[in-house]
């Protein structure tokens, strides 16, 4: 049975018969590629991230009813948590760029080297990225959903969600071969 028609018969058990065990069957199955995408988003900060990983899954539980099964669970859910992302940016009063975010992270932390690995160097990279340029990159690279899917849970057309990848590489790119990676 395919993914997303196992997730649709799991979202019917919920909806129809209120099964509690199917919704923990979809958290389990989703929740470590939320909390990544919300630790990319904030610069590995996993109190947050887990505080908006737990977020997403309760407006889930909470809306799922609305879900017309019109695109995957999948996409939807990564919908509601880019929703949840964009609720986070506006109760911090900014938007919250990841270059300050890893700042504070590396001054609190004494971290004087900033080449530790290839992880840090991209997550370095992505502090290039404005925060819809980043949503693209890490919808895309790291959590592999088409642009049509990334479309429709960042609610632009395909043809800027490409101009975002696009611009967001050419960044990445110069900031790596800045730090020293060959192209």
């Amino acid at each position: 049975m395919g993914n997303n028609t196992e997730d649709i018969l799991l979202v019917s058990e919920i909806v129809v018969f209120g099964n509690k065990n199917a919704f923990e069957r979809l958290v389990d199955k989703y929740q470590v590629a939320v909390r990544n995408f919300f630790l990319l988003h904030t610069g590995y900060d996993e109190m947050v991230s887990d505080d908006l990983s737990q977020e997403t899954f309760i407006r889930c539980w909470e809306r799922l009813g609305t879900f017309k099964g019109l695109s995957s669970f999948r996409t939807w859910m990564y919908s509601v948590a880019f929703n949840i992302l964009s609720d986070y940016y506006r109760s911090r009063k900014r938007q919250i760029q990841l270059n300050e975010y890893i700042s504070e992270k590396n001054e609190n932390s004494g971290v004087e080297d900033r080449r530790v690995d290839n992880k840090h160097d991209v997550i370095s990279a992505l502090k290039s990225l404005s925060d819809m340029e980043k949503s693209c990159i890490i919808l895309y690279y790291m959590h592999d959903l088409s642009v049509s899917k990334i479309s429709s849970i960042v609610n632009l057309p395909s043809g800027t969600v490409k101009s975002h990848l696009s611009r967001a590489r050419l960044k990445m790119q110069k900031y790596l071969k800045n730090d020293g990676y060959e192209e």
